[in-house]
Formats: structure tokens, C-alpha cells, sequence
């Protein structure tokens, strides 16, 4: 017995070494790369607008009102910024948190449900795979509300486990709706409307209508009003606009109409999956057949591997017909995959998990070479210098992220052929994570063109808070955050263009009306693209350039 102490105790801190090295790795980054245009630059303005004007009801975005999202994210993010202050990393936390808490959530879950070896399997398989870890380091709401739905997922499927008490399954139930409240928060209808049709389908599919009765309706709406309802009416009394704008053009638009310039072909999260879930691709597939061919015949027990494997094709093939698409949208498939990969890693052999990872290697061998190539063909793609400079510049962290998941993939086969199939899938996790992590830190190296860094830089010391910023014809969305402060829109309304027509006093519409409003200032800054500065010299404003490169020009009145 002292012996079985001693080897649990030491496995316990072998695996304790390991979670301090992967959270290390997790966070190491998020300072270090600047924020990225548009959707970085967006997410971290609008909560440091709420801070400086105390207003956490009405999102604002450069001084507009802004409805396209709720305010989940906004608030955590202000909350970061009060306690740690305004960087780059405390407006990511949010999304790396989330992204780091649903692998531990998968971990527990799939313990739960399919055994402690298939929970470990699957938070390993869930934090590797390539797009929930790049997409965990980026500034964007999807990480977040992909949290709260799996939450909710989660809190379903062991809120209908027979062999559980009463009192358990209720508690269950209350977190689910808890989860679904807050998933709303976060990114709005989407957090209900997706975990109720995947449901519904659910109980068509299996026949099994008895868990709707199971939902705890009465105390499950309270708890789920309670949570979410109080911002709406808070929101909707101080802008009655707010209700079109959310709840018919942010749902309903946008999902039925190319309105966005998102529109993008039926095949296109072909691609996005394949790359996205690897290394685990093959693993998946397999995982897929697999359960879809799995006696589904469960008596009066819940089928919690056939709702998982609904809830990921049915999430595939809503954002596949919405006629508005980005690569992020697919983040709520990615939990529920991995809790089935898992289960199935648990119990296969090393022989087979070696012939499910084996295709991957040649792939991984064809990148790695390439990148060898990469300072070539991305020279062909730059169009100035500075751009054949971060091209290349890239292209070396490109190559050093490829030589480890390389060596990753190799040291996984050999695990595997050495019936080592904890490590191996361990070592496959942690070069694909590395690699993630050399990915979007690498990007860094083309940021000059991707944010407003160095524009805030240089003209920070020339621009007095009190004196007006105009931005013609354009809308850096990170130069804000970056210098502290909103900026007066001329010939241009964009994704604002809503905020505008309820406050049309905010903005200019045209250059002479800028003319009129530079001549009647005693001091003022404006920045442009480059090609519109003949436009207001022509304008007859009087200038003086302050910064200028290839992209825009910042001038100030003499």
C-alpha cells in the first residue's frame, strides 16, 4: 500500500509539472504581440470606453453607440483593465481564459461521462487542436461564448444521468440554464436558439422526447431570466433603437442575407475543419462513423455520445448555410468532438491510433519543407519593402513552429509504436500547441501593417487629449486603444454607420464640412490614407504632417 501511495504521489506531481509548463505556454503571449486589426483593436476599445465613461449599460464604440454584441466580454474586459490597467494582454484575458477553462471543463466532463482516461484524452485532444488554440490568443467573442454553450452542454448531458439523485440532476439543470443565460451575454440568441435545436433534433433522431420533461422549466427560466433579462431591459430603456438593431438585423439579417461581405461559398469550412482539428483530422473521422454507427438503442438512458455527435454536425451545417461566415463560427463544434475523440482514444490500441495519426506526418513534412521555400514565395507576394522585410521576417517563425510540430508528430509515432499511448499523445499536444503559439506570435512580424502601433508612438507626444482627432475616409480600429482616445469620423461610417444615424451630431459626411470645422478650430489633428491628403489641400486646409508611411498620413493645423 505504501508503494501505491508513493507511484500516485509521484504521478501527481509529474502531471502538476506538466499543467504549470502547459498554462505557461497557454499565456506567454498574449503581451507580446500587438493588436490586430479589425476585430482586436475593436474588442479592447469598447471596454476601455466603458471605463472612462462609466457607462457599462450602452456599449460605445469610438464615442458611437454599438449593438452589434452584448456586453459579457466588454464588462469582464473593463473589469481587467480597472485592476491591471490597459494592455494588450488584459484584453485578451478574457478569451484566453475561456479557452483555458474549457479544456478543464472537457477534462471533467468526459470523466463524468465516458471515464477519467477519456476525459484526460480529450481536454489533451481539445487544447491542441489547431484552430481552439490559435483562436484562444486572439481578441474576438467566439472563444467566450463557445465556453458558456459547452458549460451548458455539458451541464445537460449529466443533468439527465438516471443513476445520479435528484437533487443532483436538478443542480445540473440550473447550471445548464446558468450557462445559457450567460452564453446570451456573450454573443446573443445564438447562446439559446443553437442548444435548443440541436435538442430538438436530438429527440426526433433518438425518439426520445422524455428529455424535454427533464428541463426543469419553471425554476430553469427564472434562473435563465434572472441572468440574462436585466441588461436587455436596462439596454432597451435608455436606447429604444436598440431592440431592431439586435434582435432583427444582428440575428436575423445577418444569418439570411450577404449584407456583411461575409458571404463565402458552402464548402468553405472544408478547409477551416481539416486544418483546424489538426493533428486529430483522421482521428476525427474515424470518431465520427464510429459513433454515428454505434448501437444507439439506450433504453430510458439518455445517449449522451449521439447528442454530442448531433450537436457537432448540426453547428457545421447552420454556420455552412448562414449567409454570413467566418473561420471562428466553428469553435462550438470543437469540445463536443473532442469528448467523443477522447472516449474513443481511451479505448483503441496503439496500432490503430498510430495508422489514424501516420496520414498527418507526411502532410506536416510537406509544410515544413515548404516553409524552407516561404522566404521566396512570400517575397513574390510584397509589394514594397516593408513588406518583403515582415514576409521574411514571418516566414523564419513559420519555419521554426512547422520543425517542432514535425518533431511532435515523429515522437507521437514512436510513443506509439513503443504501446506508449499517454505520451505519445502527450507529445503530439504539446508540439501542436507550441506551434500555434509560434504561429500567431510570428504574426507579430507583419503587425506594422496590421496595426496602429507606431502610428500611436510617434504622434503621442504631439496630441493633447483636449484638441479634436478627425479620421477621414477611414477608421484604424486599433489607433484608440492605443492612444486613449475616440476620433471624429469624416466621409466614413462603416460598421458605425448605425451609431450614426442615432447621433449624427459625432461625425462629418464630407471633406468641405471638415474644411468648415478645421477652419473654426484653434488646434486639431487628422489622420487619412495617404491618396486623400491632395483632397484636403484642395479643401484649402492649412497642414502640417506629423507621421506619415505607406498607408496613412497624420497631419495637425500649424
Amino acid at each position: 500500500m505504501e508503494h501505491l501511495n508513493k507511484s500516485f504521489q509521484g504521478q501527481s506531481k509529474h502531471w502538476l509539472w506538466l499543467l504549470l509548463a502547459v498554462t505557461i505556454i497557454w499565456f506567454s503571449n498574449l503581451e507580446y504581440r500587438k493588436l490586430i486589426k479589425p476585430d482586436e483593436g475593436r474588442y479592447a476599445e469598447i471596454p476601455r470606453e466603458m471605463v472612462v465613461s462609466g457607462d457599462w449599460v450602452t456599449p460605445r464604440l469610438n464615442d458611437l453607440k454599438y449593438f452589434e454584441k452584448p456586453p459579457l466580454q466588454y464588462w469582464t474586459t473593463a473589469v481587467a483593465y480597472k485592476i491591471f490597467g490597459e494592455h494588450q494582454w488584459t484584453s485578451r484575458l478574457w478569451a484566453a481564459l475561456t479557452g483555458f477553462a474549457g479544456i478543464f471543463l472537457v477534462w471533467f466532463a468526459g470523466a463524468k461521462l465516458f471515464g477519467y482516461a477519456a476525459g484526460r484524452y480529450a481536454a489533451m485532444l481539445l487544447g491542441s487542436s489547431m484552430l481552439y488554440a490559435l483562436m484562444a490568443h486572439i481578441n474576438t467573442l467566439d472563444m467566450g461564448v463557445t465556453f458558456f454553450i459547452t458549460l451548458g452542454i455539458v451541464s445537460l448531458l449529466l443533468g439527465q444521468k438516471t443513476e445520479s439523485n435528484e437533487h443532483t440532476r436538478r443542480n445540473w439543470m440550473m447550471l445548464a440554464w446558468s450557462a445559457m443565460a450567460l452564453a446570451v451575454l456573450s454573443k446573443g440568441l445564438m447562446g439559446l436558439v443553437l442548444p435548443g435545436a440541436a435538442l430538438f433534433l436530438y429527440s426526433i433522431f433518438q425518439r426520445d422526447l422524455r428529455v424535454w420533461k427533464n428541463m426543469r422549466w419553471s425554476i430553469g427560466l427564472l434562473v435563465f431570466f434572472l441572468l440574462a433579462s436585466p441588461w436587455f431591459y436596462l439596454v432597451m430603456k435608455a436606447n429604444p433603437e436598440f431592440f431592431q438593431k439586435f434582435f432583427i438585423y444582428e440575428h436575423y439579417t445577418r444569418f439570411t442575407t450577404k449584407e456583411l461581405g461575409r458571404y463565402q461559398p458552402w464548402y468553405y469550412f472544408v478547409p477551416i475543419l481539416l486544418f483546424g482539428m489538426m493533428p486529430w483530422t483522421v482521428v476525427m473521422f474515424d470518431t465520427l462513423l464510429r459513433t454515428w454507427n454505434q448501437n444507439t438503442r439506450t433504453g430510458n438512458a439518455f445517449n449522451p455520445e449521439r447528442f454530442l455527435l448531433i450537436w457537432a454536425v448540426f453547428i457545421y451545417l447552420f454556420f455552412s448555410v448562414s449567409g454570413s461566415k467566418l473561420p471562428s463560427y466553428l469553435l462550438p463544434m470543437f469540445p463536443a468532438l473532442s469528448l467523443l475523440m477522447g472516449k474513443q482514444v481511451a479505448t483503441m490500441n496503439e496500432r490503430r491510433l498510430f495508422w489514424l495519426i501516420a496520414p498527418i506526418l507526411p502532410l506536416v513534412v510537406v509544410a515544413f519543407l515548404g516553409m524552407g521555400f516561404a522566404p521566396y514565395f512570400m517575397g513574390r507576394l510584397a509589394d514594397t519593402p516593408l513588406q518583403h522585410q515582415m514576409y521574411s521576417e514571418y516566414s523564419h517563425w513559420l519555419l521554426a513552429a512547422s520543425l517542432i510540430w514535425l518533431l511532435g508528430v515523429i515522437s507521437g509515432l514512436v510513443l506509439l509504436k513503443r504501446t506508449r499511448k499517454s505520451s505519445a499523445v502527450f507529445a503530439l499536444a504539446l508540439s501542436t500547441l507550441l506551434a500555434a503559439q509560434l504561429f500567431t506570435s510570428g504574426y507579430n512580424t507583419i503587425a506594422k501593417e496590421r496595426s496602429a502601433y507606431l502610428i500611436a508612438d510617434a504622434i503621442h507626444p504631439l496630441v493633447k487629449a483636449d484638441v479634436p482627432f478627425y479620421s477621414v475616409a477611414m477608421y484604424e480600429q486599433t489607433l484608440p486603444f492605443y492612444l486613449k482616445r475616440t476620433f471624429t469620423l469624416v466621409n466614413f461610417q462603416d460598421e458605425m454607420g448605425f451609431g450614426i444615424t442615432q447621433e449624427p451630431q459625432r461625425w462629418i459626411p464630407d471633406i468641405p464640412g471638415l474644411a468648415k470645422a478645421w477652419k473654426m478650430q484653434p488646434a486639431a489633428y487628422a489622420i487619412m490614407p495617404v491618396e486623400y491628403f491632395p483632397q484636403l489641400q484642395k479643401a484649402g486646409l492649412t497642414m502640417k504632417t506629423i507621421y506619415v508611411d505607406t498607408q496613412y498620413i497624420v497631419v495637425s493645423k500649424p
